[in-house]
């Protein structure tokens, strides 16, 4: 094996370590840190700790699909951004017409999002109504 390859190869080495400490290290950094010992107090031994605050409920509890709804929304507009910020930072300079047209047909598309939101009724909130005794 001559000298350039061996560089090389120590170089590919390298790398790889290097990936393993990145993929690898977070979980050995965060097992070096975590607690030890779970709260010991009015035998509660077995309960995670998030905040500090005894938990109130059950965890399993249904969310709307009016949330998910929001997040294709922000979906939507981040996928518009990020689309967008290239777009005018070259627009005019080559295929001025061609670029207006392509720009607006982009943003009808992602405007039809916001119009299937308002058609769902997604950006009215409609308080429930707590059943009467409670």
């Amino acid at each position: 094996m001559n000298e350039t390859s061996l560089g090389d190869l120590i170089y590919v080495c390298a790398f790889c370590l290097g990936g393993l400490v990145f993929a690898l290290g977070p979980f050995v950094l965060v097992h070096l840190l975590s607690a030890r010992k779970t709260r010991q107090s009015a035998n509660k031994t077995g309960q995670f700790i998030e905040c500090g605050m005894a938990p109130i409920g059950d965890a399993w509890i249904r969310y709307s699909a009016v949330y998910y709804l929001y997040a294709l929304v922000f979906v939507a507009f981040a996928v518009d951004v990020l689309y967008l910020i290239p777009v005018a930072l070259v627009y005019n300079r080559a295929f001025p017409y061609r670029d207006l047209v392509e720009l607006l047909i982009f943003v009808g598309i992602l405007s039809l999002v916001i119009v299937y939101a308002w058609k769902k009724g997604i950006f009215e909130w409609n308080r429930k109504k707590s059943p009467p005794g409670s």
